[in-house]
């Protein structure tokens, strides 16, 4: 990730202090957007005026809202060891088997996010990069979630296991509803590339599949899956 656009992202990777570099559409601007400069200014982050066709090319076509900016560096992914060990008493993550696209990522870190989770588990390959698009519709949240990368998922679902998390897969013929599943301790659900879902390796290693009854269509985006999912465990965790 060489870049970010959009006030979120950029606002978080500010507080990040993780700012190189800021490009701003010229001319009057959003007090927001003066707010977001001024405080980049403050931290000693370069800031330059550009006309509005050099923000469009600078964002490849994002909706950039009148803001560039490249990063000093991105946040690289976690070891998988090194992130347990930082994990509280009973953890909410979420693993993804095959998600590629980066809207889809970046929208369940950001519901992995507002449920008070504690990261997202992706492969090595077979994923969404961490792109400015994926940070853009994290809200910015993908700054400060913790994503980590595996090279091989299901022998992953047995370490979290062995660390006594439930992990439970998303699938549509899954046997158990998805509120009548025990997602109040260590608790690790692993959603699938849509269509696909989650491939039968990784599915056969989890302790079980929970699946959300559809009524007027045949499935939910994996996005909003995950989010049903996340707010079921807030729910019980009340």
């Amino acid at each position: 990730m060489d870049s970010l656009f959009g006030i979120h992202p950029i606002t978080a990777a500010l507080e990040e202090g993780q700012l190189d570099r800021l490009w701003v559409r010229e001319g009057k601007r959003h007090p927001r957007l003066q707010e977001l400069v001024a405080a980049a200014r403050k931290q000693g982050v370069g800031v330059k005026e550009v006309p509005l066709k050099e923000l469009d090319r600078l964002a490849e076509g994002g909706v950039h809202q009148g803001i560039v900016a490249t990063l000093r560096q991105a946040p690289p992914p976690l070891e998988l060891e090194d992130w347990l060990e930082t994990l509280p008493v009973d953890p909410l993550v979420v693993l993804l088997d095959g998600v590629t696209d980066p809207h889809n990522l970046g929208a369940i870190i950001r519901s992995v996010a507002a449920a008070g989770g504690h990261g997202v588990i992706v492969p090595k390959d077979r994923r969404a990069p961490l792109s400015a698009i994926a940070v853009k519709a994290s809200a910015g949240t993908a700054m400060r979630m913790p994503l980590v990368q595996v090279t091989n998922l299901a022998r992953t679902v047995e370490q979290l296991q062995q660390e006594g998390f439930m992990v439970w897969a998303a699938a549509g013929d899954g046997a158990a509803p998805w509120d009548r599943v025990d997602l109040k301790g260590k608790t690790a659900l692993v959603l699938g590339a849509e269509g696909e879902g989650v491939r039968p390796l990784v599915r056969k290693r989890c302790d079980g599949a929970v699946a959300i009854p559809m009524a007027g269509a045949e499935s939910l985006n994996v996005s909003v899956a995950a989010g049903v999912l996340l707010f079921e465990a807030v729910r019980q965790r009340r």
